[in-house]
């Protein structure tokens, strides 16, 4: 009698539903990942507005109420690969996620606030990435727009 070796049709689907399984677990953790990379990578657009905003409390003593007052082009002229909008409003510094972002970021904010100590214009502003808390001895500035789901944010941006 001849001996048959190899895999069964029983076992080889066993083992392609275990990988299946498997697979299924691993597409979520992927998706919030680029996510995050992307995410990570419209934030080099906020260090330009940081720069004027900074430029112009310094030379004014008050925080800019607008793209113009901080010496910028307009929200929309501000855009980059994912982002397509960064907002000055009263020192806070919003980017408006969209163009090559997944779909779930069209449209959603992401928020840097100043946080400054009261009465001392020479102090370099501290960024306050959306629920990150305020530093000691500081006062925060403007609004939060942030809508982006926390597991998506940077670390530096997620908080206690």
């Amino acid at each position: 009698m001849k001996k048959i070796s190899g895999f069964t049709w029983i076992e080889m689907l066993i083992v392609i539903g275990v990988v299946a399984g498997l697979a299924m677990l691993a597409v979520p953790g992927l998706q919030e990942y680029a996510m995050r990379k992307q995410i990570k990578e419209g934030l080099t657009l906020a260090q330009v507005a940081k720069t004027g905003v900074q430029l112009a409390y310094s030379m004014k003593g008050e925080m800019p109420a607008n793209n113009a007052a901080a010496g910028l082009p307009e929200a929309t002229k501000i855009v980059g690969n994912q982002v397509k909008a960064v907002t000055v409003e009263q020192g806070a510094v919003t980017l408006t996620f969209g163009n090559n972002a997944a779909k779930g970021l069209h449209d959603k904010n992401l928020t840097f606030r100043p946080a400054i100590v009261p009465g001392e214009g020479r102090v370099p502003i501290a960024w306050v990435c959306a629920a990150t808390g305020v530093p000691g001895g500081m006062e925060l500035l403007g609004v939060d727009k942030t809508d982006i789901q926390m597991s998506w944010l940077p670390v530096e941006c997620r908080g206690k």
